[in-house]
Order: C-alpha cells, then structure tokens, then sequence
C-alpha cells in the first residue's frame, strides 16, 4: 500500500518493478547523442502512413507493442494502460492503441504526461487494482508545430530560446514482482503561473514548477541531492535547466552535481540546430526509456528522481493573452531490491 507522506506525496511500502520498456525514436532523434541508446529509429517521419497524426499514434503502439514483446507477454497479459500525448484530444494514443483492447486511462500533462502516467500506473499496481499496467506517451515534431506554432511551410524562424519537439515515445511496463527497477514513490505536481506568456520560452516557463516539485520530495523525504545518483527533469532545456539550478541554489538547495535534463542530452544543440534543446511528451519518455532505466537495470546507477515537467496551456489560452501554467510530476525509480 501507498504511504502518505504529505498532501502530492507518497512512498510505496511494496514498489511495483519495471518488468519491461521501450524507447522508439525519429530520424534527429537517432542523429543525435543518444541515437544509440534507442530500441528503434523510425527514418521515415510518416511511419508509412498518410498524416503526421497517424505517424504519431503508429510511433506510441510500436513503443507500447515493443515493451510486451521484450518481457515475453501478450498484449492479454496487460491489466490497463495510462496514456496521452500533445494532439487535440489525446488522439495520438486514443487512435494508435486502441487495437490493443487493453483498459485504457486517457491521461493529459503536456510533456510531464510520461511522469503522471508513471505514478498512476504504480498507484494501480500496488493497490493491487491491477497485476500488470503499462505508462505510455509520445510526441512529433509536426504535430506539435501545427497545433501549438505555425505551419511548417510558413517557414517561421525559430527564437533563441525555442526548442525542437522530438519526434519519439517511450514506454514503462510494470508489475508487482518482476524487474531489476521499481517505483519507490512520487510527488505530483502543482499548477505553477509565473505568468510568462512566450510560448518560444518554455524552459522558463516549466523551470519554477520543477524546483517547487523537487523541492517538496526532497524536504519530505528528508533526503539531500546527493542521496541520488541523478535528479533528470523532462525537457527544460538550455535556458531552464540553468533556472532551476538558480532556483533551488537560492533556497538552499545544490542540484547541479547530479542534475540531467532529457530536451538537453537528446540533441547536439549546436551540430543540429535545435536552439534551447528537446522538448515534447516523447523527449523525456524516450530519454528514461532509453538511457537511463537501462543504466538501473544493470546497476550502472541505483537511485533516481525523475521529473518530467509540462506546459498546460493550449493555442485558444494563448490567443487570448493567459499565462502559461505549468507543472512538474515527479518519481522516485531505483535499483530494485532483491526478493
């Protein structure tokens, strides 16, 4: 069962195990950094299908169809599915995973949706709601910059603290025993408002959310930065990442030894002109999947906080002069223990 710390914040006295991911990239994606570490780079930004939306939705169900097979199940195996993504409507998961007939759990946090999905998907199991359940999300470049920007034949030119939607998605199979990771416990997040209105200026935006989030699980927990190896926000980029770093530096508290933001590691900054870095519900997903839970999974690191941080506005908010609200869910994911 779940142990309630404080108001957002829980530890679980029987951590669900990761038994399974996945980590699907675009073309850039697999260019960049981290193009190694992904279990598919996908070249072809349609995936064979006629709209960027369906390329979408064909990117999260390989995510998710990938993580089953690794862990030697059947989609029949699979109790629920928490899922979202950045398209109107979530139809990025709604229309890629419903052949699946897995319960599904439509979920929406902008890019800190892999977070949320995570905490939801540990609450289920460790209640014992269900015996497996699966945390899936995804982004694409084109999708995102129709929904939320411009055109892509407008041909706008992008500021210098803009960031590049990753084309990508990651999934997170967990259950109650098997695995060499699990989820310890978790923070969710609260609607924060500094009221910058930039949409190019999401790092700004989200960096207050990920320092009040951190913040709270560290003085809750009456842990200190160093008691983990790294503490990986989700797509904060160039500008934010030095934000949060300030932010917490002028409260007391020192993360930059063990700081790692996902929009930064994912793409060479300078070589492939993504400005600010990554960004999208994909960057964060794709860059835990990828890169780091395997790092758990073999022992290479053995305690994590992962913050995936998220913009809650949408274009009719912004064309009528709101601010950007915004918020940070977090996990605390670590080297499972033995049985």
């Amino acid at each position: 069962m779940a142990k309630y710390i404080e108001a957002g914040i829980f530890q679980l006295e029987k951590p669900p195990k990761i038994e399974s991911f996945a980590a699907v990239a675009g073309q850039k994606e697999g260019e960049g950094p981290l193009g190694e570490y992904f279990d598919e780079v996908i070249e072809d930004s349609h995936f064979g299908r006629q709209t960027w939306e369906q390329a979408e939705s064909s990117f999260q169900l390989e995510a998710v169809s990938l993580a089953i097979r690794k862990a030697g199940l059947v989609k029949e195996d699979v109790d629920a599915i928490c899922s979202g993504d950045l398209i109107n409507q979530c139809i990025g998961s709604t229309y890629g995973l419903r052949e699946l007939e897995i319960p599904y759990l439509g979920i929406y946090g902008a890019c800190s949706t892999m977070a949320e999905g995570l905490l939801i998907a540990s609450l289920l199991v460790d209640g014992g709601s269900v015996n497996r359940a699966a945390a899936v999300t995804s982004s694409h470049f084109s999708t995102a910059e129709r929904q939320f920007r411009f055109p892509l034949s407008y041909g706008g030119q992008r500021t210098p603290t803009s960031q590049w939607t990753c084309t990508a998605s990651g999934a997170v199979l967990l259950s109650k025993n098997i695995g060499g990771a699990e989820i310890a416990g978790g923070c969710i997040g609260k609607i924060t408002d500094m009221g910058v209105t930039d949409i190019n200026n999401m790092g700004s935006a989200m960096a207050p959310a990920a320092a009040g989030t951190i913040k709270r699980y560290l003085d809750a927990t009456k842990t200190v930065p160093s008691d983990y190896d790294y503490i990986i926000t989700g797509d904060l980029g160039i500008t934010g990442s030095k934000l949060l770093v300030d932010f917490l530096l002028k409260q007391g508290i020192d993360i930059s030894v063990q700081h790692r933001d996902c929009g930064e590691m994912i793409f060479d900054a300078e070589t492939q002109d993504t400005h600010c870095g990554g960004s999208g519900c994909g960057c964060s997903a794709s860059v835990l999947c990828g890169y780091f839970l395997p790092m758990l999974e073999n022992g290479q690191t053995k305690n994590i906080l992962f913050a995936a941080t998220g913009a809650l506005m949408s274009p009719m908010s912004l064309q009528q002069g709101e601010s950007i609200p915004t918020i940070s869910h977090l996990v605390h994911i670590r080297k499972a223990e033995k049985l």
